[in-house]
């Protein structure tokens, strides 16, 4: 199948131009002569033809007269027409095309820098959020080691917490044992009184009943009296001293309950 605008007319046309010029009118030589369009089958086909009609005798060319001519002429000039009607629409497609093409260029640059320019605004808040980035990993590891500090200073404070629970643990337990030493010593001291009290009954009945008895040994009796005198009094003594040591105690264990309550 011949391409647009390749036909009979065209290539006899190519033909008789190679032939003026005293050139061989060869399928390759019509071909360039037709600006290296169309098909070589095509052009064979045409050449043979045209070789055909032009090998009869020229009196039936002559026949044809003047007829033939004017309608190959108006055959020709109404191909040369619908040729350039149709390169004239092409023209125009391209234009249109080219036009749209032009518009679809522009709005694509209108586009990219409207793009570069977001891209701009873009990458500086890239660059603002790095640096935000940035001091937040520094404000982030300064805090970090700040909490590792006070970790730190929690468990020394932990630790220090729980050597005070054990002194007032223990503190308590001498607290409980002294109390109890009290309160035994207390009670030794009660029934050492109250044998005391039934002996001094005992003996005073005794005194009553041998008044004159005991006033013979009164003088021995004196000094057993005053020796027990200064036996209460080393106990009075010593019972102040544990009561003082008992109220330092109880102060000094309501101290560190304080501290251990802050």
């Amino acid at each position: 199948m011949a391409r647009g605008g390749i036909n009979k007319a065209v290539v006899q046309k190519a033909r008789q131009a190679l032939l003026a010029r005293g050139a061989n009118p060869s399928i390759d030589a019509v071909r360039v002569e037709l600006g290296n369009t169309g098909s070589k089958t095509t052009i064979s086909r045409y050449l043979k033809e045209l070789e055909l009609t032009s090998s009869a005798p020229l009196a039936a060319r002559d026949r044809l007269g003047e007829t033939l001519s004017g309608l190959v002429q108006a055959l020709l000039d109404q191909l040369m027409e619908e040729g350039q009607e149709a390169i004239s629409e092409a023209t125009e497609a391209f234009e249109r095309q080219r036009l749209e093409l032009e518009n679809q260029i522009a709005a694509l640059k209108s586009e990219l820098a409207a793009a570069q320019h977001q891209s701009g605004i873009q990458q500086a808040g890239i660059e603002a959020l790095n640096s935000e980035l940035a001091t937040t990993q520094s404000s982030l590891q300064t805090e970090l080691n700040r909490n590792a500090g006070i970790s730190q200073r929690g468990s020394d404070l932990e630790l220090l917490l729980s050597e005070k629970d054990r002194q007032i643990q223990s503190l308590e337990e001498k607290h409980v044992q002294a109390r109890g030493a009290l309160e035994h010593y207390r009670e030794a001291v009660k029934e050492q009184r109250d044998q005391d009290q039934r002996k001094h009954e005992s003996q005073l009945h005794e005194l009553q009943v041998e008044q004159r008895k005991l006033r013979e040994t009164i003088a021995v009796k004196q000094d057993e009296s005053t020796r027990l005198n200064r036996d209460n009094e080393r106990l009075l003594a010593e019972t102040r001293q544990h009561s003082k040591a008992l109220h330092n105690q109880e102060a000094l264990v309501q101290s560190l309950n304080t501290q251990h309550s802050a």
